[in-house]
């Protein structure tokens, strides 16, 4: 089945940086759009995120244009998101998903404050 298995949270400093990785497994990863989400407490998930099965084509919301970057490998299955210029508002649990797949991993807490 479709395993996802985040990693690289943690605490930074306003204007620090992160890397998120996601591992993923139990499907043809090649083939799929993945996407980052994120939730902070009391707000609903948000889409990060999206990058296409080829890598080629890239999507990001509004809050984070110009500040973070996704990335894949697919040879190695995993999906990344380098995160930039970090600010308060983006301490959130974040996730990584396969837009086909209702399946969600664990996530990882990114939490930015000084």
């Amino acid at each position: 089945q479709v395993q996802l298995v985040e990693s690289g949270g943690g605490l930074v400093q306003p204007g620090g940086s992160l890397r998120l990785s996601c591992a993923a497994s139990g499907f043809t990863f090649s083939s799929y759009t993945m996407a980052w989400y994120r939730q902070a407490p009391g707000k609903e998930r948000e889409l990060v995120a999206t990058i296409m099965g080829t890598g080629g084509v890239t999507t990001y919301g509004d809050s984070v244009k110009g500040r973070f970057t996704i990335s894949r490998d697919n040879v190695k299955k995993m999906v990344y998101l380098q995160m930039s210029i970090l600010k308060p508002e983006d301490t959130a649990m974040y996730f990584c998903k396969a837009m086909a797949f209702d399946s969600w991993g664990q996530g990882t807490q990114v939490t930015v404050s000084s």
